[in-house]
């Protein structure tokens, strides 16, 4: 006799996670000017531990494209909106140099383009794309401590999640009429709950001898 298929997880229609780690109850709506679009590596997208899912609930203007790879045509219409300056969230590295580009005007209408993607992938993703490349950048000096630390290692000291780099980037384009407080807070409850998820299964695991 055919063994039963296993059941299907049901997931949450908004979140799309499931039930058990749904995230709307964290969401915290947050109004903002600048326009974000996200480019996420399908590999994030499975990813338990991914921030993304809270930041998409909260912002209001915010639009995530999965993929890897996109054709050159299809990642310009991407990129550009009509009538808004694109700023790329990406540090100034030697394997992908920021191109000279001015600040834009503090009234000026902003698309930020985040990347969701390893430090390794993300950085692939630029050399790959010439458009991406191509985009001024705008750059996280010094962030806060990340409190991702505690679900994800990271390699670099100034790693920090997507939600925490994007939110830090309005912060820095909107100024105090921007509030990354509630948000923040609410990925903090996030980190924490994961952690605590993690904790039994990290006890079944056997003493090495």
């Amino acid at each position: 006799m055919t063994p039963p298929l296993p059941a299907r997880r049901i997931a949450c229609a908004r979140c799309l996670r499931p039930q058990a780690t749904c995230l709307c109850a964290l969401a915290r709506p947050i109004d903002h000017r600048t326009e974000v679009l996200v480019l996420q590596h399908p590999q994030e997208q499975r990813q338990a531990k991914n921030s993304l899912a809270l930041l998409r609930l909260s912002l209001a203007h915010c639009d995530v494209v999965v993929g890897e790879r996109f054709a050159p045509e299809a990642l310009q219409a991407l990129l550009q909106r009509l009538g808004r300056e694109t700023r790329l969230l990406y540090p100034d590295v030697p394997a992908a140099p920021a191109p000279p580009a001015p600040m834009p005007a503090a009234d000026a209408p902003l698309r930020l383009v985040v990347i969701d993607a390893t430090w390794r992938k993300s950085l692939r993703m630029v050399l790959e794309h010439p458009a991406l490349a191509a985009l001024p950048r705008l750059s996280l000096d010094a962030p806060p401590p990340t409190r991702y630390r505690t679900i994800r290692a990271a390699r670099r000291a100034d790693q920090v999640s997507t939600l925490e780099a994007t939110v830090h980037a309005l912060a820095m384009l909107e100024g105090p009429s921007f509030d990354a407080a509630p948000l923040l807070d609410a990925f903090g409850q996030f980190v924490t709950s994961v952690a605590a998820r993690r904790q039994p299964r990290q006890a079944e695991k056997p003493a090495d001898c």
